[in-house]
């Protein structure tokens, strides 16, 4: 299983166009803007502030990306959507580009929608899930804060959003970011994703230092071997 503890970050992009080459894995993340989004992150990770909460929900619409290990497994963190106040030509910019996104990004290995469990499935958590089954990715929805609900208030939950016929290839997992809650089912579903990947350039991995993969010699072929001369009588 992958370490999550070595997540670091790599950089902030204005836009889907300035993300670093599409190579190895990448898992995104997307969430309403009160969802919690930048807590789940935290607690995946085991570090308190590698992700920060925005002062300006919904209008700082910057994507950060963090490695984990290096640069060829990485967690996504998209902009958080839904925030009221929003002009509506932003909305709808950005709308546009984390379309293509999710489209063409050939090194996206699974989704991640963090919802509120308690307001959970608004419209905009399905187009995200909707974008995800274009791509016949796969798709994680946490359903964060599920400290604030009794076990049978959560349980209900659960069994309501499985029954919906169209999300029967979403895996739905009760999540707490402040109380762990969720935490090693969740690294354990995300570092099965990352196992794949698109491999890297031997370029690109000088530039950032990768150690490229040594071929192992080839073992001997029983066929190659020969043949002994037999003693005659």
């Amino acid at each position: 299983m992958i370490d999550f503890r070595t997540a670091f970050f790599i950089k902030s992009a204005p836009s889907t166009k300035e993300l670093t080459d599409d190579f190895g894995a990448e898992i995104a993340f997307a969430g309403r803007s009160n969802a919690g989004k930048s807590t789940v992150l935290n607690a995946l990770v085991g570090q308190k502030s590698l992700a920060r909460t925005s002062r300006t929900p919904g209008r700082t619409q910057l994507i950060n990306l963090f490695g984990l290990g290096d640069e060829t497994r990485r967690f996504v963190d998209l902009p958080g959507y839904g925030y009221a106040k929003v002009p509506e030509a932003m909305r709808r910019r950005w709308g546009d580009a984390l379309a293509a996104y999710f489209a063409e990004r050939r090194s996206l290995a699974g989704v991640v929608v963090i919802m509120d469990i308690r307001h959970p499935l608004k419209e905009t958590d399905q187009q995200m899930i909707e974008y995800a089954l274009g791509r016949a990715l796969p798709i994680l929805c946490l359903l964060n804060k599920s400290d604030k609900l009794s076990q049978n208030e959560v349980s209900k939950a659960v069994f309501a959003l499985k029954r919906e016929p169209s999300l029967a290839a979403v895996q739905w997992l009760p999540f707490s970011g402040l109380r762990g809650v969720g935490v090693p089912q969740a690294r354990a579903i995300l570092s099965e994703w990352l196992a794949t990947g698109i491999e890297c350039p031997p370029e690109l991995e000088l530039e950032l230092g990768l150690e490229p993969e040594q071929e192992e010699p080839p073992s001997p072929d029983a066929t190659d071997v020969k043949p002994q001369a037999c003693a005659s009588d």
